[in-house]
């Protein structure tokens, strides 16, 4: 009777995967998911989605400043991703005069094409497996640190083997937690230059308050250009340099799609952790998550006050401001989403199931007492032969304590990993928390041996260009306040504050100093207060002065805090990694014919679904709620809003219903669309293809039901949010008039 009681829990544990669930690797297509795509409405061969050989879709797909997806649409290198994702850059190229970024920017040449400070793409060469190979160097008595050691110089080597000369990037990454390995190779290109964008009415519609909601009315698109030398290769910008001709470039189709339509996405996702334990889920639900909410709400709070005065200021911290929002209001919906779904008491069946397993493997009357001790908790009587041999017991009794190990060290990292998010925003959301210590070792050769040469003046020549982008876009008053405001959460949080903040908040509780007048004190001694204060100081430098600075004091212990493991954190942490590594392993071992797929790290997936509707929701005008209209936009319109507001053009377009050719054969102009594939952050910017391979749509979202999805999947509720293609071609055409950029594309009508 156990035994069918057992049999019938590894029976839930493994239920078959929802076709639409997964990342999934380009090289394995063929051998996984080839079938079930074709019966879904794939056209094209496993060959034709990635060849190493030939021309396939992997080469039109790039990873777009390291931190989104983008995909090449024209024969001349035009490169299409989200608004949101070249949001950065478009604020930086924008001025009072030329604000980019609130009326948006159309060339109409080459020539008028415009070069970001620091923008590149990342294209994928090849991948290949090195499991065998790595794995073959490790032994279970390794501990951690040889193990990582042991690692890290086969990588090396294989890093080494496959740059071609330094012509490729090559990295080799990890995977189900270290038990495989496969290298990755990558061309670069950093000559990539603004071709397009609409203003933000158009491509941040919504704003915050649609940030992550359905219906959705926002045509997050950007467009940009990728350069190279006169062979194709990648160059430094330069005026000599031409549009890249690249191996393959999407075609576009305009005849839309309909429920139940094949649905495939191909982009770069960031981060998943599908595999995360109950423990850890409720310790992002209860400890981490919590406060970087509220530590990106305050911060968030501080700037807005600035950026509402002064429109330069909001185009300087525009992207930082909406990096932090995006993060807050993700980590808030996570809190909600997770807690509903009760994620957390779904794991912990899974996992008494995998306990249940890795304990029958221990069962029988040949152990000995000592064998039974260690064995943890034992089930019933024997199912198969009970080992024999001290090889055989030491085999099955590896995954017993597994969870054990993993269960204590959450416990006794829940109040840490508070604390660590509120010191990470007191790091990240103020640049005087980050430049004193940046600066530090520069600085630091003022008082080292100058040689016979050196001046202030020199060393100050030779350094300003890094000094410039330190400061660049630096408004003191919102930096301060900013500093001032995570500085005294930080301090009322946590447990052992650092030192100085310590010291500060004791003579403020003892009534002799405020903590923000410490701070404030702290900021107008420190010579990193501002440029023109630093600049002075190397011209005129005082080593006394440099090592005492407040600011510089500061920022090293805030550092140095968030670094700091002691031998025991070290120890816990290897033990953690290592019982990780091993659920991970024993839960494919006792269910080895599942098809798996490894969490997202950056590297290049292919996710696959339907276009897919949600429930009928009465705000949504559309006639199905899996796509929305024009007609919605204008509904939603807030003249001189911050988030709803329209640009006027739009709405006499609309008025006329002057859409085109880009009007949906109903009648309206479609906006956003619905799909079930399954993504994550890294993922905005992907392109969203039928069963042709043509582009539809451009991934930019998730529902507040996806929220969940970095750690479980909702097949019924989780939802991928794209703008449709013909309304990112509608804004080029209809409402920018940039018919040159049309007349670039494959339109498949």
């Amino acid at each position: 009777m156990k035994k069918i009681i057992l049999c019938l829990l590894f029976a839930v544990f493994i239920l078959p995967m929802k076709a639409n669930e997964g990342m999934w690797f380009l090289m394995h297509i063929e051998r996984l998911n080839y079938v079930d795509m074709q019966k879904m409405g794939l056209k094209l061969t496993p060959e034709e989605i990635y060849s190493v050989n030939h021309q396939s879709l992997k080469d039109a797909i790039v990873q777009f400043g390291g931190g989104c997806t983008a995909e090449i649409i024209s024969k001349n290198g035009l490169v299409l991703t989200n608004h949101h994702c070249g949001y950065g850059q478009i604020a930086e190229l924008s001025t009072e005069e030329n604000d980019y970024l609130t009326n948006g920017f159309w060339a109409k040449s080459y020539a008028e094409e415009l070069k970001p400070k620091s923008l590149s793409v990342r294209f994928f060469v090849r991948m290949d497996d090195v499991s065998q190979r790595i794995l073959g160097k490790l032994n279970d008595a390794m501990s951690e640190a040889d193990r990582e050691k042991t690692i890290n110089q086969e990588i090396a080597k294989i890093e080494k083997e496959n740059n071609d000369g330094g012509k490729y990037t090559v990295s080799v990454k990890s995977f189900y937690n270290g038990n495989e390995f496969y290298y990755f190779v990558y061309q670069d290109y950093t000559d990539v230059r603004l071709v397009g964008t609409p203003p933000s009415s158009v491509g941040k519609f919504g704003g915050d308050t649609d940030n992550w909601e359905w219906p959705r009315h926002t045509g997050d698109f950007s467009i940009f250009r990728v350069y190279g030398d006169k062979d194709g290769n990648p160059a430094d910008y330069a005026e000599t340099n031409v549009p890249l001709q690249p191996k393959y470039h999407l075609p576009i189709s305009t005849k839309g799609y309909k429920e139940n339509d094949f649905a495939m996405i191909l982009g770069y996702p960031g981060r998943t952790n599908r595999w995360m334990p109950a423990a850890g889920i409720d310790q992002n639900v209860n400890y981490a998550y919590p406060a970087w909410v509220e530590a990106s709400k305050k911060a968030m709070d501080a700037m807005k006050v600035y950026m509402d005065k002064n429109q330069q200021v909001k185009l300087d911290y525009a992207s930082s401001y909406a990096s932090i929002a995006n993060y807050w209001k993700n980590r808030d919906g996570m809190i909600q989403a997770l807690t509903k779904h009760k994620t957390a008491d779904e794991k912990r069946k899974k996992e008494l199931i995998f306990n249940r397993w890795a304990n029958s493997k221990v069962k029988g009357n040949n152990l000995d007492a000592t064998d039974i001790k260690s064995s943890s908790s034992l089930m019933g009587a024997a199912t198969t032969k009970a080992p024999q041999t001290k090889t055989e017991i030491e085999e099955s009794l590896k995954y017993s304590g597994v969870m054990d190990i993993i269960n204590d060290y959450y416990s006794q990292t829940n109040q840490k990993s508070k604390e660590n998010n509120y010191l990470l925003m007191a790091l990240r959301s103020s640049k005087l928390a980050t430049i004193p210590s940046r600066m530090e070792s520069m600085l630091s050769q003022l008082f080292s041996d100058k040689g016979n040469d050196f001046t202030t003046e020199k060393f100050l020549m030779k350094n300003k260009s890094d000094i410039d982008n330190f400061y660049n876009g630096f408004y003191a008053p919102l930096e301060e306040d900013v500093y001032k405001t995570q500085l005294t959460l930080y301090t009322t949080k946590t447990n052992e504050p650092i030192t100085i903040l310590f010291n500060a908040w004791m003579k403020y509780k003892e009534g002799t100093e405020t903590f923000d007048a410490f701070i404030e004190n702290a900021i107008a001694k420190s010579i990193f207060s501002s440029q023109e204060k630093l600049e002075a100081f190397i011209l005129n430098p005082n080593e006394e002065q440099f090592k005492n600075d407040p600011l510089l004091l500061i920022s090293k212990e805030l550092f140095a805090k968030y670094r700091y493991k002691s031998e025991e954190d070290k120890a816990l942490d290897d033990e953690f990694q290592k019982a990780y590594r091993m659920m991970i392993q024993g839960m494919r071992e006792m269910n080895p014919n599942e098809k798996y797929y490894p969490d997202a790290n950056s590297t290049l997936r292919l996710t696959y679904g339907k276009v897919l509707p949600l429930p009928v929701d009465k705000r949504n005008d559309a006639s199905v709620n899996y796509f929305t209209t024009l007609k919605g936009t204008v509904a939603k319109y807030k003249p001189n809003d911050d988030e709803f507001d329209m640009p006027q053009k739009l709405i006499d377009l609309h008025k006329a219903k002057d859409f085109g050719p880009y009007a949906d054969k109903a009648g309206h102009l479609p906006v956003n669309f619905l799909t079930d594939n399954d993504i994550t952050g890294g993922n905005s910017g992907s392109p969203v293809l039928n069963g042709k391979g043509e582009l539809i749509g451009l991934a930019f979202d998730g529902n507040i039901e996806a929220m969940a999805g970095d750690v479980i999947f909702d097949p019924e509720l989780q939802r991928t949010i794209n703008v449709d293609v013909r309304y990112i071609l509608f804004i080029i055409d209809k409402y920018a008039g940039a018919k040159n950029i049309i007349d670039e594309l494959t339109i498949k009508k």
